[in-house]
């Protein structure tokens, strides 16, 4: 039977501090996941629910994006995606007589935890002006509402409609139709705050934003450079693809700050061996590297590449443009300056050149440690030349692996998520829909907090996520909200956004993945892009939560009509109704899918095309993959302070908070704990276990402090801490942001401690 909701926010004063642990998953992970999602669902729907995660004709898990394998285990999931479902299927639920009992001046006071725990939204809620209060409001009330203040702006860049990578691919290219129609391309999303400078640094190099390899690829590797990412939590399931790589030959080299149970050894749940045994272990050389430090690594490795004249020369004249102006940069690289980027001994670079020397198909797997610092664009440029030294882009076994982290952010942009959407496919739209579609460039998601602020985007409108949490300068970005007129969000559970609102506030309820879509064209399914481009079908089968509630796809399409107005061709009500007919359109529109609605009703899906991995063509401006010189630079950090990367912890997905563990690093009880290497805190003078104030520095002199954090001696690399975000997104100044991409720093934040304020 499933458990109640929390009455009360637990205690988070004491958390308790053991050992970090060297292996991931095994048993416990198995026990962690069905009490879990006992808790929340009971076991009988739990069981029946799980075994259709990621199956063919089942759904897709709403956490991670890492792809499916061709003949799926029985139980396809992982712990935190176990999490993930138990959330959305969860039997609670969230009812009027909840708002009626809990003023928004009350939920604004509650952890993020709490909020999340209540269960599932049932129907649309209206907070009115001065109101503190929710209420019940009508569907059509609703896009009423919405429509009038969509009408009433001045221009219609005075709105912003944010995606959350959750968002179905027809949801996506019906909404990013919807507010073209309505004349913006103010379409930001979550990830201009994580891979966005991946896809910068990858579309400049090898024109295609996107990751080139496939799981046979993994599986072929010789080596697998894993950088700046954290799989046993943040994408668990990669571990089994690890796991097979190694025990076909691989070697594995993981950079990161700090060591990660789950890159040292993985005790696989669906095999004897990690059930019971110990499991295989993955990690063949650890580079405890310096946050910031990877440019400086890959310069390096670029250097000695080309001092043992390991080049593949062919390759490069024949396929790559900018070599020389590369190579006279690489040749200058410093060593010290490496030493003292990356804090490694020289031997341990020359032991991973030597590896690189002796492998002939590499790959490079990242995540937001490369992605989220100042230099990130030139970082993974670094890793793109890296690659392309020994011709490994385009062949099997090798290429560029960036890892995404929610299960349909890929498939959204490509659907044409994008404030600053390419001509041949604003083109695209303009032959199918009969419009001109804005040719200026939207805001981005930093860029719409300056704009809310400024008074200049004045309804926000946002498809799932939760962006006051997800978004750095937490007291920045709440006041800008607050100056809003509208704020509007499609949910299926309570967040913290919910009760940081504009003068007027909608709560949209909707339909998640494992929910039964059904309409009056019968049973839907919905589409998503995984990490490495397969396309598949997602279709719930659980009754949803309540009567009445709508999908995404329809939520859009019904409020397109009403603030269009009859007078718009587009065949809205028969998008909300029928996906088929959205499908037909995206097939003319987008390329790659071609009969889309035939290709992916075929089990596992189809692969969208990518010129540099199929044939080793590169749509960049100079028609090759492109060669860059990316100057040395790292961090600054003054004497007396250190650099916060902020991260999850092992009961968290993105700002989803499932419990207060983070069983793999040693943590329990609690999540305001800032991890410090014992030798930085000896230096500091600050005692492990002490309570402290975290306070950043930025040049522009507002003090930004995130309080009453305890100080745990951690195995963090030398000169760094690290703390879990939502709690230290406040710390992350609005306007330090990645040079190209203006993602936010959030592995790269100088901070001081001060005494427990005790707030």
């Amino acid at each position: 039977m499933a458990k109640q909701a929390p009455q009360s926010d637990p205690a988070q004063d004491a958390p308790a501090v053991g050992a970090p642990q060297h292996a991931a998953a095994g048993l416990p992970a198995v026990g962690h996941s069905l009490r879990m999602a006992g808790e929340q669902m009971g076991a009988r729907r739990a069981l029946s629910t799980l075994l259709k995660v990621n199956q063919h004709g089942g759904f897709d898990c709403p956490g991670c994006a890492w792809p499916e394998p061709d003949k799926p285990h029985t139980a396809e999931f992982c712990e935190n995606g176990a999490k993930a479902v138990a959330e959305e299927a969860t039997e609670r639920r969230i009812t009027a007589e909840f708002f009626a009992a809990h003023p928004v001046s009350e939920l604004a006071e509650r952890s993020g935890y709490w909020l999340g725990q209540q269960g599932r939204l049932t129907e649309p809620m209206l907070l009115a002006e001065g109101a503190d209060h929710y209420v019940p409001v009508g569907w059509d009330e609703a896009f009423a509402i919405i429509a009038e203040e969509l009408k009433a702006l001045e221009t219609p860049d005075g709105a912003a409609f944010y995606t959350s990578g959750r968002t179905s691919n027809e949801a996506a290219f019906a909404y990013q139709l919807f507010a073209r129609r309505l004349g913006t391309n103010n379409l930001p999303d979550c990830s201009n705050m994580c891979h966005e400078s991946s896809g910068s640094a990858l579309v400049e190099t090898l024109g295609v934003g996107k990751g080139s390899v496939s799981l046979k690829d993994l599986y072929q590797a010789d080596l697998i450079i894993v950088a700046g990412q954290n799989p046993g939590t943040n994408h668990p399931r990669m571990l089994s693809a690890l796991e097979r790589a190694k025990r076909a030959g691989a070697t594995i080299v993981s950079v990161n700050p700090l060591p990660e149970a789950g890159l040292e050894r993985f005790k696989n749940p669906q095999n004897a061996r990690g059930l019971v045994g110990h499991g295989t272990k993955l990690t063949d050389l650890f580079l405890q590297i310096r946050l910031g430090g990877d440019l400086a690594l890959f310069r390096a490795l670029n250097q000695l590449i080309l001092q043992a004249d390991g080049v593949d020369h062919e390759f490069v004249a024949e396929h790559c443009h900018g070599f020389a102006e590369f190579a006279a940069e690489a040749k200058l690289t410093d060593r010290q300056e490496v030493l003292a980027a990356t804090g490694l001994p020289w031997e341990q670079i020359e032991e991973l050149a030597s590896m690189v020397l002796r492998s002939q198909k590499v790959i490079v797997c990242w995540a937001m440690g490369l992605t989220q610092h100042k230099h990130a664009v030139p970082t993974i440029r670094e890793v793109v030349n890296f690659l392309l030294l020994r011709g490994n882009v385009g062949k099997p076994g090798a290429g560029v692996c960036p890892v995404r982290g929610h299960s349909n952010v890929q498939g959204d942009r490509t659907m044409g998520i994008f404030e600053r959407p390419s001509t041949a496919f604003l083109d695209a739209l303009e032959r199918e829909f009969d419009f001109r579609p804005p040719r200026h460039h939207g805001f981005d998601s930093v860029e719409t907090i300056r704009a809310m602020r400024d008074g200049r985007v004045k309804v926000f409108f946002a498809m799932g996520g939760n962006f006051v949490a997800a978004t750095p300068d937490t007291e920045v970005t709440e006041a800008a909200m607050r100056r809003c007129r509208l704020t509007v969000h499609v949910s299926t559970k309570l967040n913290r956004s919910h009760v940081v609102t504009g003068a007027r506030a909608l709560i949209m309820p909707t339909l998640g993945r494992t929910d039964r879509d059904r309409t009056g064209k019968g049973d839907q399914f919905v589409t998503v892009e995984d990490s490495m481009g397969m396309v598949h079908s997602s279709q719930g089968r659980l009754r949803p939560p309540a009567p009445g509630l709508l999908s995404e796809t329809a939520i859009v399409c019904r409020l397109a009509r009403a603030t269009l107005g009859p007078a718009d061709a587009t065949p809205w009500e028969d998008f909300a109704v029928d996906y088929d007919s959205v499908r037909d359109r995206i097939a003319r529109v987008v390329p790659g899918f071609a009969d889309f609605n035939a290709r992916v009703r075929t089990p596992g899906g189809f692969a969208l095309p990518h010129g540099p991995r199929d044939s080793r063509t590169f749509p960049t401006a100079t028609g090759k993959a492109n060669f860059t010189v990316n100057p040395q630079t790292a961090p600054e950090v003054p004497a007396g302070r250190l650099l916060l990367q902020t991260l999850r912890s092992h009961d968290q997905y993105n700002t989803t908070i499932y419990g207060l563990d983070d069983r793999y690093r040693g943590i329990t009880g609690g999540r305001r704990v800032v991890l410090v290497n014992p030798a930085d805190l000896a230096e500091l003078r600050l005692t492990e276990g002490d309570y402290v104030d975290l306070v950043s520095e930025w040049h522009d002199g507002t003090e930004r402090r995130a309080p009453h954090f305890k100080l745990v001696g951690y195995p963090v690399a030398r000169g760094g801490a690290a703390a879990y975000y939502p709690e230290t997104n406040v710390l992350i100044p609005l306007d330090s942001t990645a040079d190209i991409s203006n993602t936010p720093t959030s592995k790269a934040v100088v901070i001081r401690f001060e005494p427990d304020s005790g707030q």
